[in-house]
């Protein structure tokens, strides 16, 4: 969704839909300016949007966890729970958070859908009894900060043109919340220092790797691999590890890297970078680096020898 607006209460009830919470306040109208734009990764909602006004804002999410960075000269930022670094972004999964600025902010952020989240974070770590919370707002360094940033324009970047690849959204989608995840304190973090869990190794993989060549066409992620083998994706890592000496992720890719591979020979008109996309694979330069490692040739060798 994208537009501009200087209809200050279409925005709020804009922003209203992705955090209900959220309001504007003391809004200069005679200055006030909207550019908004919006995608969705399953659970997972992405937002751009610059306003230009003098502005005090407040968000104070009750069933999301809310990642924003405000970017503005002049932007403050205040909680009750701890200090805000205005250069940095912040998460909230219901501590109040009050943002201002006079002149215009451009602000990015992803929006995440709590009780989703949670039951990844408990698939993932094999606890059942696990609540997601954050354990503070602030990143735990400024080049973490930087890294989710980073993973933000990626994001933005990709999910242009991923709308219809099912497969290539639902790796962004656990991809937004792994980096969030691994950018701020949170509960998550004193449940992966227990021990995993290590129990039924061989038959778990073996039924792994049976869902994996069944499925990787669909948009799985290893998180569902491990729930199809009934073990916690953190205990399936390490039984993979054992048996193998690879990962469930290095087996799902290769899988994938095959069926593009067989949609390139068989030379359907699509392009490489469509074939690439509708595989889960969002970046030509990394999926040719990851074809030819796999298949020893660039994957337009294959789609023109199949041309010939």
């Amino acid at each position: 969704m994208q537009f501009t607006s200087h209809d200050i209460e279409r925005v709020e009830e804009t922003w209203k839909q992705f955090v209900p919470s959220a309001s504007l306040q003391r809004v200069d109208p005679k200055r006030f300016r909207f550019e908004w734009s919006s995608a969705e990764a399953g659970s997972v909602t992405l937002v751009r949007y610059t306003l230009a006004a003098e502005v005090q804002s407040i968000a104070q999410p009750d069933n999301q966890l809310l990642v924003c960075r405000v970017d503005a000269a002049d932007v403050e930022l205040g909680s009750g729970r701890e200090p805000l670094d205005p250069s940095q972004p912040w998460l909230t999964d219901g501590a109040r958070v009050q943002a201002r600025w006079r002149e215009q902010a451009e602000v990015r952020a992803l929006v995440i859908d709590r009780a989703a989240a949670q039951a990844r974070v408990r698939q993932i770590t094999g606890d059942d009894r696990l609540t997601l919370r954050a354990n503070g707002l602030s990143p735990h360094s400024p080049a973490a900060g930087r890294r989710w940033e980073n993973t933000f324009r990626y994001l933005e970047a990709s999910l242009l043109d991923a709308a219809d690849e099912e497969v290539l959204v639902a790796e962004l989608e656990r991809h937004a919340l792994a980096v969030t995840l691994a950018t701020f304190p949170s509960t998550i973090e004193d449940s992966l220092s227990r021990p995993t869990q290590r129990g039924a190794a061989p038959s778990s993989v073996r039924r792994a790797l049976a869902f994996i060549d069944e499925n990787a066409h669909r948009p799985i992620t290893v998180d569902d691999v491990a729930a199809a083998a009934y073990i916690s994706t953190r205990g399936l890592q390490y039984a993979f590890r054992r048996a193998l000496d690879s990962t469930p992720a290095e087996h799902l890719r290769r899988a994938r890297l095959a069926g593009a591979h067989r949609d390139l020979r068989r030379s359907d008109g699509s392009s490489v970078a469509a074939i690439a996309r509708r595989w889960g694979f969002s970046h030509p330069s990394r999926f040719a680096a990851a074809y030819r490692a796999e298949y020893g040739v660039n994957p337009s060798a294959t789609a023109n020898r199949s041309m010939r």
